[in-house]
């Protein structure tokens, strides 16, 4: 019966159970973890099954260190996640988080495009430290991926994205993330993109300020190949800043939905 034991194919000649054959490759292991969930009691394997031994606190080898990262994911998803490529563009409190979680997921490759700097106000919402104040926002961002996830290839781009160049930097990505701050280069990169690469998904955000109701924020598909997250009427001015849960609430959002194009899933 083939099985797959951190992340290997592994074929057993008989029914056996996870604790028999965590006892058998890793005794001391704490944590059993099998089909994405973490046991407590035995359970016998089927064809099939991921199961996934740790011992806290050791420190994998990174030939191991992506299968144990991967081991808490629903099964079949790591395959797809692991073949695609996707453009954030623009790396503050959207797009920093963003990139944060589609790094942990185990995405391919991420092509990472601001043209900014980090700035003291930054902090407050973005996924920035006082010691990246100063550096390129693409350059922090990739420093940071590196410590949670070193097998996602990143690309950066200290560019401004504009009519003129957005064809030629995006044409190869499977996936493009809006998550800009400024209205006109939001109108820009969607409708540039809609036009000039309109069998690409694109994945944007209109609508995250303030501290308004978390249940405002919705995801909408708004044409075949155009989703919008946010509630479309919040948008930073005087009096209604940008602050770190909403935009983290939005991130996620738009995050997910970058995950549900790559599996497939038709609803938003």
């Amino acid at each position: 019966m083939k099985i797959y034991l951190n992340e290997e194919k592994l074929e057993i000649e008989k029914e056996k159970t996870a604790y028999e054959l965590r006892d058998e490759f890793k005794e001391d292991a704490d944590i059993v973890v099998l089909n994405g969930m973490v046991i407590k009691s035995d359970i016998k394997l089927k064809k099939n099954d991921k199961l996934t031994l740790i011992k806290r606190g050791e420190k994998p080898e990174k030939e191991e260190l992506e299968a144990l990262m991967i081991a808490r994911h629903t099964p079949r998803v790591h395959e797809k996640v692991k073949k695609s490529t996707v453009a954030i563009a623009g790396l503050g409190g959207l797009g920093s988080n963003i990139a944060i979680s589609l790094a942990r997921l185990g995405i391919k490759k991420l092509l990472l495009i601001d043209f900014d700097v980090v700035e003291p106000s930054n902090l407050n919402r973005q996924q920035y430290f006082i010691s990246h104040i100063g550096m390129y926002k693409t350059e922090a961002l990739r420093d940071l991926i590196a410590q949670i996830n070193p097998f996602v290839d990143i690309e950066i781009k200290n560019i401004y994205l504009d009519e003129s160049n957005i064809e030629k930097n995006l044409k190869d990505v499977d996936i493009i993330v809006e998550a800009f701050d400024n209205p006109k280069s939001k109108a820009t990169l969607i409708n540039t993109s809609l036009t000039k690469l309109s069998n690409k998904p694109i994945v944007a955000a209109s609508g995250v300020a303030g501290y308004f109701s978390n249940n405002t924020i919705k995801t909408k598909k708004a044409m075949d190949n155009l989703y919008i997250v946010g509630d479309n009427l919040s948008e930073a001015k005087i009096g209604c800043g940008l602050m770190a849960p909403r935009v983290s609430i939005a991130a996620g959002h738009q995050a997910n939905t970058v995950l549900r194009i790559i599996l497939g899933e038709k609803k938003v």
